[in-house]
């Protein structure tokens, strides 16, 4: 008797894994990885604001906010760009605001006073990233890079580092 040769049918299988491996497996592997460093970044910039937030709430008002900032380039939490905070390519926005006694709104602070005072403390915070865009793993396939809202975060002030019966401020 005579043995059937199954030499074709294992060229046919091989074909179909190859296949299947580029055009399902691959891309669905590539967009498990992508989604997953945007949701960890989305969540590290997250993190990042509240503690850039609850850093300004905890030491002495400087006028433009340059003492948070610097606090906030040097504490980037572990993520996929986190060079790309530390150089600058997002822009971290420190407003200080004081209540308006009559309405109870929120305006924007001013104080003569002084730096790290005793006598410029505001009453809230807002830390705000913009102009931030997620290029860690597309830049690799040569797409676009994902451009995400503004992250924000706002306290209120608890005692801006200051001591008043010292009359010292922690910068």
């Amino acid at each position: 008797m005579r043995r059937r040769s199954r030499i074709g049918q294992t060229g046919q299988a091989a074909l179909e894994y190859i296949i299947v491996a580029g055009g399902v497996v691959l891309p669905l592997t590539f967009m498990i990885i992508f989604t997953a460093q945007l949701l960890w970044t989305w969540h590290s910039v997250v993190e990042w604001t509240r503690d850039g937030a609850r850093y300004a709430v905890t030491h002495c008002f400087q006028n433009g906010g340059e003492n948070v900032r610097t606090y906030m380039r040097t504490h980037v939490p572990v993520s996929p760009d986190q060079l790309e905070f530390q150089a600058g390519g997002a822009t971290i926005e420190v407003n200080y605001f004081q209540r308006d006694v009559d309405t109870g709104t929120l305006t924007e602070f001013n104080c003569s006073g002084g730096d790290c005072s005793t006598e410029c403390v505001p009453d809230a915070v807002t830390i705000r990233i913009t102009g931030y865009e997620f290029r860690a793993f597309m830049a690799s396939l040569g797409l676009p890079p994902v451009a995400l809202p503004n992250f924000q975060t706002s306290l209120p002030i608890e005692s801006s580092g200051c001591d008043a019966e010292l009359g010292t401020c922690t910068p």
